[in-house]
């Protein structure tokens, strides 16, 4: 159980009014046309674009906890390096290429390359993909241990406060709230580290009282199980939120550039957290529960005031994420789905679509969090059945010679994302991330990929 004092509880309420007024205050800037709602104008200088993608991209630090306490450093070489490359990828193959498309969405990146039915089928596997139920999941869980309300009540002041601006203020609603959370989640995490060394030593003392495996690159764990999160990993060149950003920089080096810059930032933040997570792991050995080895090791190494900056830092990192999937969310229904299904001569309508899908968004992941109250089981679920089905299709749209004919692409998506899906179901239905029980003791998204390849290289040859 944590304790907070009445200035903790004072700053973390501040930061809650302050996030909904710079959301709100920010919607009075507005433009009304879909291109300024959706992506500021296409407006995002180089530290806005970087600022907004770093805060956006490190939601599950509860996670980040677990697996530091868990594994140790490895938790680089699993969450960090593996991301690290492949927005280096995307930096180098993908930004210059997708800001010069001028479009808006990655379905519209899928209508342009293939047909209608393939940016339908995308739009519908990129909303359950930016599903932002895992993190209004983790937002609760988060506020209940700071309040001690009931997990319903959490969940749904969590994304009433996160997502209420973004009705009014769109896009611009989200850049200028994460700039200020990307602020606060460095602060929180560069004020637990000074009083950790100050109170238990430094590296000979973390030498000393954690296993030794928590120093090594894979953390005791086979390097089969390494090379699972690199595929997982190929989640960043779906993601919308990186093609979003792209889409809305000033221009195509920004948008590279940015990323490259992003990937710096990122290093330097896992740093601080994988250096929490050993501390946790050093002076809290037998933790029942790890994915509170953050809150337990601010219980017991911060005075007050310091332990208040440290709850918002871990607020802001999950809040900064669950906005922009949620904002994501809303765009994929309201202009990908409704939008492109309709038919619509122009786009005056799109605002309003966005609108309402922000509200179904906002809905559906509350009932997807309360009906499953398991991080790691909605990470999984998505990333195992959705990447199968969209990466080559997405990737190969920006590349001409790797492209195949509209029938295939669809084919491709729609048998890759049910392939993993149909396998999924086969081994979850006796224990989530057991190998040895799903058909041939194979990982869903190995058929599902190789699924999508056969039929994409048979596309090819028939070009």
């Amino acid at each position: 159980m944590i304790t907070l004092s009445l200035a903790d509880e004072i700053l973390i309420a501040a930061y809650f009014i302050a996030v909904l007024a710079i959301g709100f205050f920010t919607s009075k800037k507005s433009g009304t046309d879909t291109s300024d709602f959706l992506l500021a104008g296409r407006s995002l200088t180089l530290p806005v674009f970087v600022m907004t993608l770093v805060s956006t991209w490190y939601g599950g630090i509860l996670g980040v906890g677990e697996f530091s306490y868990r594994y140790g450093i490895s938790n680089w070489m699993v969450q960090g390096v593996p991301y690290y490359i492949f927005a280096a990828v995307f930096a180098f193959l993908l930004a210059k290429k997708i800001r010069a498309t001028n479009l808006l969405t990655i379905p519209d990146k899928l209508h342009q390359s293939y047909d209608k039915k393939t940016a339908l089928l995308g739009a519908f596997l990129t909303f359950i993909l930016m599903t932002p139920a895992p993190y209004v999941l983790m937002l609760a869980l988060l506020l209940q241990l700071v309040t001690g309300w009931g997990i319903v009540l959490c969940v749904l002041i969590g994304t009433v406060a996160t997502t209420a601006y973004l009705f009014f203020g769109g896009f611009r609603s989200d850049v200028n709230t994460d700039i200020f959370e990307f602020v606060l989640m460095f602060v929180g995490f560069a004020v637990i580290l000074p009083f950790a060394y100050q109170k238990f030593g430094g590296w000979e003392f973390i030498q000393q009282h954690v296993p030794p495996s928590h120093l090594t690159w894979n953390g005791g764990n086979s390097v089969q199980f390494v090379i699972v999160w690199f595929f997982i990993a190929l989640w960043t060149l779906l993601d919308p939120a990186f093609h979003q950003r792209c889409y809305a920089a000033k221009s195509g080096p920004v948008a590279q550039k940015g990323i490259l810059v992003s990937i710096i930032f990122w290093f330097a933040f896992d740093a601080m957290t994988a250096m929490a997570g050993l501390y946790a792991r050093a002076v809290l050995p037998k933790l029942d529960q790890p994915v509170m080895a953050y809150p337990m090791l601010a219980e017991l190494t911060l005075p007050s005031m310091a332990k208040g900056l440290f709850y918002i830092g871990m607020l802001a990192t999950i809040m900064s994420t669950l906005n922009t999937l949620a904002f994501v969310s809303a765009t994929t229904i309201g202009r990908d789905i409704v939008w492109r299904h309709r038919g619509d001569e122009d786009d005056s309508r799109v605002n309003h679509y966005t609108r309402w899908g922000l509200l179904l968004a906002a809905l559906l992941s509350i009932l997807l969090a309360l009906a499953i109250p398991s991080v790691i089981k909605l990470w999984y679920a998505i990333g195992t059945v959705i990447i199968p089905g969209l990466l080559l299709p997405v990737v190969a749209s920006y590349f001409e010679r790797w492209k195949v004919s509209a029938p295939y692409a669809f084919t491709a998506m729609l048998l890759g994302w049910l392939t993993s899906s149909a396998w999924l179901l086969a081994g979850w239905t006796q224990e989530l991330g057991n190998a040895n029980l799903y058909p041939l003791g194979i990982e869903p998204m190995y058929p599902g990929l190789l699924v999508s390849i056969l039929i994409w290289a048979f596309g090819m040859t028939r070009r």
